[in-house]
């Protein structure tokens, strides 16, 4: 049984950590690729000064690109929530605490020549100090996915319609401090909450589309109609709008991720969905290389064509890094060692998604 008393889909139930689910890992595929694709779009356009074709795909992708995430990431919650709390916070928050903090002074190491020759080093020191209050550069995600966890399981003993009642406020309120944790949490816990809440209906969905394949490829392609439609009218970041257009992108990617790992099609995205943090964490160095690479060397000269190429190396990149950690002994980049858990560990993929 889930949380709200609903039964669960034997596929989510019986699922242990070892374990996969093909649709979302496919979903979790297309939501990291598209975040790769809006920082290598949006950072090659800023540096070629000028926008390409890549742009509108990104533009269209936003209203549902993290709404997506954050609600997969919240599916499997209440298998766990109910831990006793060092188990949890070892597997919900440790975790990622361990890789917000490694990869946080990797990337900083990589940018603070750069960060230093316009501030100095003392400055550029006290802003990697302030990363521990204020997230840097694209690890947002990572410093926020714990905060989530703590809050879900604090308020475990409260009505869930009410907690789903604040959330749904607080995405509406626009609630802009400056602040990203503060900022994103209020936009965000919603999809969060939704996923958890309604893990059993979401899994139960998916069955329904891998049920009615045709069905389902119609209500995609009116999806993407109406998003596309709303998204060039200005109208996709309206309250409520928002929320609409972020949950209806959630279930369109779940049910596109459902017929691709029914047909077994484009099984790039399935492995990228299983090394989406891996992803995540490492991709900035390559996309960052190969954006310098291109705009400095100006061989493509269609920026829409080099935003693109950046985004295959952002992904392509941080998985050969990730294989080369492994095969050099560096697992710790990847792989949380024994010396940074606070409860029993138990076998495990490296940096899959806490069971």
């Amino acid at each position: 049984m889930t949380n709200n008393g609903t039964s669960v889909p034997a596929a989510f139930s019986a699922t242990s950590a070892s374990e996969r689910i093909d649709w979302v890992d496919y979903a979790k595929g297309i939501c990291i690729v598209m975040v790769v694709m809006m920082h290598s779009v949006l950072g090659t356009e800023l540096a070629a000064g000028q926008t390409g074709f890549m742009h509108h795909v990104v533009e269209f992708a936003k209203p549902f690109r993290m709404p997506d995430f954050f609600l997969i990431s919240g599916l499997f919650l209440s298998r766990v929530i109910d831990r006793d709390w060092r188990t949890y916070l070892d597997r919900k928050v440790v975790h990622f605490v361990y890789f917000y903090l490694l990869w946080v002074t990797i990337q900083f190491g990589f940018k603070a020549p750069g960060i230093a020759a316009e501030i100095g080093w003392s400055r550029a020191g006290l802003l990697y100090l302030q990363s521990f209050i204020e997230p840097f550069g694209t690890l947002w995600f990572i410093y926020l996915l714990p905060v989530f966890f703590v809050v879900t399981k604090l308020t475990r003993g409260l009505p869930p319609l009410a907690i789903l009642g604040g959330a749904i406020a607080l995405e509406t309120m626009r609630i802009s401090t400056g602040w990203t944790a503060i900022d994103e949490f209020a936009s965000r816990f919603v999809y969060f909450y939704v996923g958890y809440l309604f893990a059993a209906q979401v899994f139960a969905l998916s069955d329904r589309a891998r049920s009615r394949p045709v069905l389902t490829l119609v209500g995609i392609a009116a999806w993407a109609l109406i998003n596309g439609a709303l998204v060039v009218a200005g109208l996709s970041e309206w309250p409520l709008m928002s929320l609409a257009l972020g949950f209806a992108g959630a279930v369109a990617i779940i049910v596109a991720g459902t017929l691709l790992a029914r047909a077994n099609w484009l099984g790039v995205l399935r492995f990228c969905g299983e090394h989406s943090i891996v992803i995540y964490l490492a991709f900035f160095l390559p996309m960052a290389t190969a954006r310098t690479l291109l705009v400095k060397t100006g061989v493509i000269p269609d920026v829409g064509v080099m935003a693109l190429l950046v985004t295959i190396a952002g992904v392509t990149g941080a998985l050969a890094m990730w294989w080369v950690a492994k095969r050099v002994g560096a697992n710790f980049l990847f792989d949380r060692p024994a010396a940074f858990w606070i409860a029993p560990a138990k076998p495990r993929r490296a940096l899959q998604a806490a069971e």
